[in-house]
């Protein structure tokens, strides 16, 4: 963690609104992609970081190690996902609706300038959406553990923290996980 960020949590701590608006733009990149890679509902994604920041701008007091500011962040998402998936559970709509391609509310996807040619940015996103297409398929605690440590980059002790289970459950996770990857990348050879 930066030194600016320790600074920032300090600021946070006395209700700065300043310090709390830097440490949102800082991370809510992040908790959205996690969010909503885990939900498959970018508005509920959306919900869950701006639950995730109330909440964090409530409970910052119990935050002990600023240097773990990020994991406490990724947990409070994490509870706040699982919480999600039981309100959809409970009020049966378990499958969220998929935006048409051409819905005006769908995000515009303008190319970029100085991006690399077509043909390789196609090949980029037709890897990444055959990689999110087999993770899509997994159980959401092997999805949640493979996010975290692949794309989040967080330990496993940290994982442990988020995900609130012990660290022998996380190495589970992420084993079975990695070979029903390997699973399913083979069967769609």
């Amino acid at each position: 963690m930066a030194s600016s960020d320790s600074h920032l949590l300090a600021a946070a701590r006395q209700h700065d609104p300043d310090a709390w608006d830097t440490l949102l733009k800082r991370h809510q990149l992040p908790l959205h992609a996690y969010a909503a890679e885990l939900l498959r509902d970018d508005n509920a994604a959306l919900d869950v970081v701006q639950e995730t920041f109330a909440a964090a701008v409530r409970h910052i007091a119990g935050l002990r190690d600023d240097s773990r500011f990020a994991a406490w962040l990724f947990g409070i998402a994490h509870q706040k996902c699982l919480q999600q998936f039981r309100r959809v559970r409970r009020e049966g709509n378990i499958f969220a609706p998929v935006p048409a391609e051409g819905d005006p509310d769908a995000p515009a996807d303008w190319p970029d300038p100085g991006a690399p040619d077509p043909r390789t940015l196609l090949l980029r996103r037709e890897t990444a959406d055959e990689w999110l297409a087999l993770l899509s398929q997994l159980p959401a605690a092997q999805r949640s553990a493979l996010l975290l440590h692949v794309l989040e980059d967080f330990s496993l002790d940290e994982i442990a923290t988020i995900t609130a289970v012990p660290l022998g459950t996380v190495k589970s996770r992420l084993h079975h996980a990695k070979r029903a990857l390997r699973q399913l990348v083979e069967a769609s050879r």
